[in-house]
């Protein structure tokens, strides 16, 4: 795995997981981060399992970095975090808008080339921008909780913090692109400039939400639902079936497999549109016909006759799934004061190789660089 960020210094000042990721993500690709907490620590290393003074979420997403602490409540530790600041090449902040500001870790700290990157609920400027937000407040605003209604009827949020992690993964790759410009106006001899990164919760969960929101703004409408019956379906052993479906005559090959090859000359479920508009009359018809057989016997099945389908997993599941297992897709992590644990490869990096730091395991660091 290649590190093209070695010898590249990262002030990681953010808390919970957004922030956090995108300092992990640097580390991983060889930069010196160092992850900045108040005496009490970050909030996640109180949330999920936890032993130590390290909990799962805290691992999961400062692996590979240096931790200090600093009491920005004082004079001598806002120093400190500002003189940290003024060598940082990646400045991550996560506090309300205009707080850095006020306490030495705002942009005007930085170096004048440094790249900075400050991460909120809604943005920096806009009515919302003092607002606070979570992942699932995110969820909610951006339209993606509307969209994942359950068999019940009911609007879920989902299950994992899917806009969390991808405010970070966006953070990630708008640090690297101006890392990359950067690097570019340097081998140009053009004058240092600090490249500023507004990055929001907002923001990243619309993008998740982009064919929707899309869809809905030009039909001035909610789109009808896309590819129904695709979706969870419960078997007889209580166990669920996802059923994917891109194209009409897989409904064909479907509803053959079920046992029920005439339904698709039924008009109210001849395409996508028509089994939308008509779901409350098709579900019941196809839910009986999954309860028949257990959920493996329906996704060899369904598999042999090229449907895209597979068993609704939990995370236990995937974890001891013969392919996950033989293509070392989580290996485990051995993080000091928790434990072992499995966590997944990052897609193209790998595995963060150091365990997460405790809270102030590098304070040292600090006077190594005369701070």
């Amino acid at each position: 795995m290649t590190k093209p960020y070695e010898g590249l210094f990262v002030l990681d000042a953010a808390q919970g997981i957004a922030g956090p990721y995108c300092g992990m993500l640097l580390a991983l690709c060889g930069a010196t981060v160092v992850k900045l907490e108040p005496p009490k620590g970050d909030w996640s290393r109180g949330l999920t399992a936890r032993a130590g003074g390290h909990s799962v979420m805290s691992t999961a997403f400062n692996r590979g970095k240096k931790g200090v602490v600093l009491d920005l409540a004082t004079e001598q530790g806002r120093a400190r975090a500002g003189a940290l600041a003024a060598r940082a090449d990646v400045l991550i902040e996560a506090f309300r808008p205009g707080v850095a500001a006020r306490i030495g870790l705002g942009p005007e700290r930085a170096k004048p080339d440094a790249v900075c990157v400050s991460v909120s609920g809604f943005g920096q400027q806009g009515p919302y921008a003092e607002r606070p937000c979570t992942d699932g407040v995110a969820q909610a605003f951006s339209g993606l909780v509307a969209l994942n209604a359950g068999m019940d009827g009911v609007p879920h949020k989902a299950g994992t913090l899917v806009v969390d992690v991808f405010t970070g993964l966006s953070a990630f790759a708008a640090c690297q692109a101006a890392l990359a410009e950067q690097a570019r106006d340097r081998a140009a001899g053009a004058a240092p400039r600090r490249r500023l990164l507004d990055i929001s919760l907002m923001q990243a969960a619309a993008s998740l939400m982009v064919l929707p929101l899309a869809e809905a703004g030009l039909l001035g409408r909610l789109p009808a639902e896309m590819n129904f019956p695709a979706g969870a379906w419960p078997a007889a052993d209580g166990a669920f079936v996802m059923i994917a479906m891109v194209r009409e005559e897989e409904f064909v090959t479907l509803c053959r497999e079920l046992g029920l090859p005439d339904l698709p000359s039924d008009p109210r479920f001849a395409s996508f549109p028509q089994r939308a508009a008509h779901k409350a009359a098709l579900r019941p018809i196809l839910e009986a016909a999954f309860r028949t057989r257990p959920a493996a016997e329906w996704v060899a099945r369904l598999q042999a006759a090229r449907m895209l389908c597979e068993r609704v997993n939990t995370p236990l599941d995937w974890l001891a799934d013969p392919h996950v297992q033989a293509v070392g897709a989580a290996p485990l992590f051995a993080q000091p004061g928790l434990g072992t644990l499995p966590f997944p490869l990052i897609p193209g990096l790998g595995a963060a190789g150091a365990p997460a730091p405790g809270l102030g395991e590098h304070d040292a660091f600090l006077t190594e660089l005369g701070i």
